[in-house]
């Protein structure tokens, strides 16, 4: 059976909230244990977050694309980078690098205080922008612009979340972390990209390399 909108996988059941029980119970079984993090990923729409005709896969544990060569990313990634982020001190304001669709700013949204997130694709930024609107996140600021510069206007950061895979840690995003503050990004060239935890500390950096991931590589400049 071939599903041409949004409204044909309602009506199958393809975006319900049981569809996100299910995902929220996969993610459990995955590993993430963090409860907030699996609370918001069970109600969150991720259907609205794709073009109506993946709506039916949107609780598939996948990436999709987005067009511009992006993609959302795969459910189970934003809930580990998510839950990575927020192990340690609270993290009351984050920067994200790559708005994408805005899933991952809307998953951050709801836990943190407020976010920052750089998009240098300008209509992805926009289209961001209006599902955010939608779902009434009032404390995001969106700005279309290039992410390896960060946004140093309101730096310093709690916690920075990368959503493309840079071949090493930009260092004007490591030098917008505050004390303590936190970074998780992958990190790498294709095929052997890394997931990296960063935090800075009084005395310098800590690192940790975990697990294997896979992201489309982080660009400068914007479009």
């Amino acid at each position: 059976m071939q599903l041409t909108s949004a409204s044909d996988a309602e009506e199958l059941g393809m975006t319900s909230q049981p569809a996100r029980e299910r995902l929220t119970e996969r993610l459990r079984r995955m590993g993430i244990s963090h409860p907030e993090v699996l609370e918001v990923m069970g109600r969150m729409p991720r259907h609205s977050f794709v073009d109506e005709a993946l709506a039916s896969r949107a609780y598939d544990d996948s990436a999709l694309p987005i067009g511009w060569g992006q993609t959302i990313s795969q459910p189970y990634i934003v809930a580990r980078m998510t839950e990575i982020l927020l192990a340690g001190p609270r993290r009351d304001r984050v920067l994200e690098i790559g708005t994408g669709s805005g899933f991952q700013t809307a998953v951050l949204a709801s836990l943190v205080r407020r976010v920052y997130s750089v998009e240098r694709v300008a209509d992805l930024k926009e289209q961001a922008e209006r599902r955010l609107r939608a779902l009434k996140l009032r404390n995001v600021r969106l700005r279309h612009g290039d992410g390896a510069q960060g946004w140093p206007e309101y730096a310093p950061f709690d916690g920075i979340l990368v959503t493309a895979a840079p071949p090493r840690v930009p260092r004007l995003l490591a030098d917008q972390l505050g004390c303590g503050g936190c970074m998780v990004t992958p990190i790498g060239t294709a095929p052997e990209q890394f997931l990296l935890r960063l935090v800075r500390t009084r005395s310098g950096w800590r690192h940790e390399m975990l697990e294997p991931v896979s992201f489309v590589p982080f660009l400068e400049g914007t479009c």
